[in-house]
């Protein structure tokens, strides 16, 4: 294999495995948030806007790391 294979390989394994934390992270915390509304109603509001602030986090931490693949897919500082 090429410098170039391992590049796009590695490229893949970034995207992938961080899409597959972002949404068990999200996942856990959206049943989280139902089993804590449930329990307390009346903090719904309060810990709605937190859920959706570790949401974006969550998310734009994936994001960086699509960004940082794509840094190695485009513009490929190995070669």
């Amino acid at each position: 294999m090429t410098n170039v294979a391992f590049v796009a390989l590695a490229c893949a394994f970034i995207i992938g495995l961080g899409a597959v934390g972002a949404c068990i992270g999200i996942g856990m915390m959206g049943g989280k948030y139902l089993e804590a509304s449930a329990r307390q109603p009346e903090l719904m509001n309060a810990l709605q806007t937190k859920m959706f602030l570790l949401a974006g986090l969550i998310d734009a931490a994936f994001l960086i790391g699509v960004g940082i693949a794509m840094l190695f897919a485009f513009a490929n500082p190995f070669k």
